[in-house]
């Protein structure tokens, strides 16, 4: 009979021997050496086995649920970490809280934690708001990998800088999650919508309402995001292409209906016509500050805020054209359920792509795409039935922005 087929006191005694000798890491020693665990859809040997405190195991795919985790690119690398049995401590560790889609988010991810199918997962769920500090935020995460969290997710505040945080959670084995504003790295799980496609959709629609050439205003996000750059980077990729012939005058909109608002009429004082609007975030404020101005209907590319939504609905006759590209405050339930399969052991993608949800002014109806009946500032898209991600408006609007600690 070999080592691995051993029973009772044979195995405890190779297990003993194993760790006198180091051949375990001390994590392993102190936990089942004989557990084992699942993976996408069958068991990997060598991850299944493998001594705990150093992080994930690159395995090969496919991974668990592809209709909901989505490798980015074909050469995308799996991971699975030693697979543990719930309920587990979770935690949200967000930036700053200082616009709608971020109050959005963070109520999303609460009501997510109630889910029926969710809550039997969790012992604990914990949220923070840090503010813009990248220190500050590091500072949290770091302080709940102490308290022996199984998992962190994070909107990272800056897409550098996590190298140390990250090497604590792999040695406490506890799996972190960065989405939306993903880090630099591939060292962790990450979950997103592919910033740089969305730019460039915003960016093709507008070449083709303008065929080429006019002064276009772009609304940026918040400064120093990855988001927002990779945004501009695709969207500057269509619109400054061979053969274009476009004048573009950027301002800063932080993502925000009231900055945004104000740098559109600034920039109208200043320029007093463009022939089209790209704004990433703010975008209901954008858009009225064209139409408090009285300027003529111009093609709008936008993100998914509710209020927009209603705008071009409402000025589509008078001639107002506009695709609104959805980046759904969802996508922290996407990542707290990642982080929780993660943790059942289950095979997963290093980069996990969410598909972008889209409407134009052809396509907008009440009730489905965007709600009369609730406030500007929603977010729209929050369904991703793969997933089994459905949180209605009710509950999420429910919820509150404070912190759970």
């Amino acid at each position: 009979m070999s080592i691995g087929q051993s029973r009772g006191p044979a195995r405890r005694a190779v297990a003993v021997l194993s760790c006198a000798l180091g051949l375990w890491g001390l994590s392993a020693c102190k936990g089942k050496p004989d557990s084992t665990q699942a993976a996408g859809g069958s068991a990997s040997a060598a991850a299944a086995q493998a001594p705990r405190g150093q992080g994930p195991k690159i395995v090969p795919g496919p991974g668990f649920n592809p209709e909901c985790f989505a490798p980015w690119k074909q050469d995308t690398k799996y991971l699975q970490w030693t697979a543990r049995k719930p309920p587990f401590r979770l935690a949200l560790v967000n930036g700053y809280v200082g616009n709608a889609w971020r109050i959005q988010m963070v109520k999303t991810a609460k009501a997510f934690a109630k889910d029926p199918a969710i809550a039997p997962l969790l012992k604990e769920f914990k949220v923070v708001s840090t503010g813009t500090d990248v220190a500050a935020q590091l500072g949290a995460i770091e302080d709940f990998i102490n308290q022996g969290f199984d998992g962190i997710v994070t909107l990272a505040v800056s897409p550098d800088g996590f190298d140390r945080v990250i090497r604590l959670a792999d040695k406490r084995d506890v799996i972190l999650v960065p989405f939306d504003n993903v880090l630099d790295t591939d060292k962790v799980m990450q979950v997103n919508e592919d910033q740089t496609a969305m730019g460039r959709q915003w960016g093709e629609f507008l070449d083709k309402q303008l065929g080429g050439k006019g002064k276009v205003l772009e609304v940026r996000g918040l400064q120093g995001n990855s988001v927002d750059r990779d945004r501009h980077v695709g969207f500057r990729q269509v619109m400054e292409a061979p053969g274009k012939s476009y004048t573009i005058v950027e301002v800063v909109g932080g993502w925000d209906d009231g900055k945004a608002q104000k740098a559109v009429a600034d920039a109208l004082a200043v320029h007093r016509e463009f022939d089209a609007l790209f704004a990433q975030g703010g975008s209901t404020g954008a858009v009225r500050a064209l139409l408090d101005a009285g300027h003529k209907p111009i093609p709008v590319a936008t993100e998914a805020e509710n209020g927009v939504r209603k705008l071009i609905a409402k000025h589509h006759e008078q001639g107002m054209k506009g695709l609104s590209l959805g980046q759904s405050p969802g996508l922290a339930a996407i990542a707290m359920k990642a982080a929780l399969e993660g943790l059942q052991g289950k095979v997963l993608p290093q980069m996990i792509s969410v598909p972008i949800p889209a409407a134009d002014h052809t396509t907008l109806k009440d009730g489905e795409n965007f709600f009369s009946q609730l406030s500007d500032n929603f977010f729209t898209p929050n369904e991703f039935p793969p997933c089994g991600v459905n949180i209605s408006g009710v509950k999420i609007m429910n919820e509150s922005e404070a912190d759970v600690k």
